[in-house]
């Protein structure tokens, strides 16, 4: 069996690429343990994340949570410009409060069931403005640039977070994706701690057996097993994080043997629970 392949590594609060692709490249799913965002500036692309797909249009931004199965769908040759920001999520921990919450737009994007956000008027934005300067500000070398570029990259998260409640900027539906893999997907993550086999989502969906194997695998890249796997893996390693026992966080995630979940543990992470605890 495949695992889904982390990627991607934060040393610090954020990061933020410019990249361009000139060719069509195939990325398979993957997972980050921080938050991204993603501003798409042109291409030919269909972002999948979580069995939902969408046609991104230039200037939208696309939300991913951390541990959230994502991948772009490249589909000819034409340039793929896009600003990729990684977050991490401690950085976001200490802006939230009742007043001031710098994560509501992943949060908003959750309630919306939506991780695209369209601003029409982007490039004429505030936001538009920043995200340029905060670009420039990480190739500078000038005097306390570390300090300017954190006051920046909270100013860019404070004027998201804005746009993301405005009533006059939209989050958008998902194109060509199978309602029923969205709903079982938002089912397996309701209920990670419980029980979970193929019989028993194929008799709650009504679906074959086989027929759901093979939806679910073109949906996500990969197969229920692993899916289950790697999401009681980031549970469980949630759960360690903020101080659960390496025992109890193995059962309360949905593990039944210890061994396994040790096995899988180290395997998919690269390191023993107790390194995390």
């Amino acid at each position: 069996m495949q695992n889904y392949e982390k990627t991607g590594y934060l040393n610090s609060h954020f990061k933020m690429f410019h990249l361009n692709d000139s060719k069509k490249i195939n990325i398979d799913f993957h997972y980050h343990d921080f938050h991204k965002i993603l501003i798409f500036l042109q291409g030919n692309v269909t972002y999948c994340i979580e069995g939902r797909n969408y046609d991104l249009q230039p200037n939208d931004i696309v939300f991913v949570n951390a541990g959230e199965v994502h991948c772009p769908i490249i589909h000819d040759d034409s340039c793929y410009e896009r600003i990729i920001i990684y977050i991490s999520k401690d950085f976001l921990s200490l802006y939230q409060n009742p007043q001031n919450d710098l994560s509501l737009c992943f949060k908003s994007a959750l309630k919306n069931q939506s991780h695209v956000l369209r601003i029409p008027s982007f490039k004429e934005s505030k936001l538009s403005m920043i995200t340029t300067e905060l670009e420039n500000a990480f190739s500078s070398c000038e005097y306390a640039n570390e300090l300017f570029l954190d006051t920046l990259f909270i100013e860019f998260m404070v004027h998201l977070n804005r746009a993301s409640l405005t009533n006059k900027i939209e989050y958008i539906s998902t194109n060509s994706s199978n309602q029923k893999i969205i709903d079982i997907i938002d089912y397996l993550n309701k209920n990670l701690t419980k029980d979970i086999n193929i019989d028993l989502l194929a008799d709650t969906f009504y679906i074959s057996r086989y027929h759901l194997m093979h939806t679910f695998k073109k949906a996500t890249g990969y197969t229920i097993g692993e899916y289950i796997k790697t999401k009681r893996l980031l549970y469980a390693r949630d759960l360690i994080q903020n101080g659960k026992g390496i025992t109890d966080a193995c059962y309360a995630c949905g593990f039944k043997n210890y061994s396994t979940f040790l096995r899988a543990y180290r395997k998919n992470f690269g390191c023993s629970p107790s390194k995390n605890s």
